[in-house]
């Protein structure tokens, strides 16, 4: 396993070793000893989670302000444009994002601690994203910030305005959004 740091130091690229032959490929998508030693983080998932989306779906921003969630995300077929931005008020990268290409080709992940908003857009025809979290998904703390606020100015790399879901269009701005401590 590599890891990789993106401009946000906490959230890491994970890219496994795959072993592959005329057969096919074999990898390990997740082994807790060699993630805490590669990342830092001793993390124990509770929930995993599978969608599937197809052409031009956005999905995001969402995070929770209670029972916040890490993430490991990967893509198992197609491919996103991942982001995870930064919602806690004391931290020194505040209001900041990244986005990482993920996809059933490259098999990178992207470990997102609690404390990030997530979201990602769907670069062809489809993407099947799987993704472990670190806390249970709580609806009265769940909280969405509008895709194309102009504040947080994300580069989706979209040709096209994003298919959303009746929540994602309810999204509010960077302004409105309940921040963690």
């Amino acid at each position: 396993m590599n890891v990789i740091p993106t401009t946000l130091p906490e959230v890491l690229i994970i890219e496994p070793k795959v072993f592959g032959d005329s057969r096919g490929f074999f990898f390990e998508s997740f082994n807790a000893r060699e993630f805490a030693r590669l990342t830092g983080a001793k993390v124990e998932f509770v929930q995993d989670n599978h969608s599937r989306s197809g052409r031009g779906v956005l999905r995001g921003l969402h995070y929770q302000v209670a029972n916040t969630q890490g993430k490991l995300v990967r893509v198992v077929q197609g491919e996103i444009r991942d982001v995870a931005v930064d919602v806690r008020r004391h931290s020194p990268t505040f209001g900041q994002w990244v986005a990482v290409h993920l996809s059933a080709e490259n098999h990178r992940q992207l470990w997102i601690p609690a404390g990030f908003a997530h979201g990602f857009a769907v670069m062809g025809d489809s993407a099947e994203f799987l993704y472990k979290t670190t806390d249970y998904y709580n609806p009265q703390a769940d909280r969405c910030i509008r895709w194309d606020d102009p504040t947080l100015a994300i580069d989706w790399g979209l040709q096209q305005p994003p298919v959303l879901s009746d929540k994602d269009k309810l999204g509010v701005s960077w302004a409105e959004a309940q921040v963690l401590p």
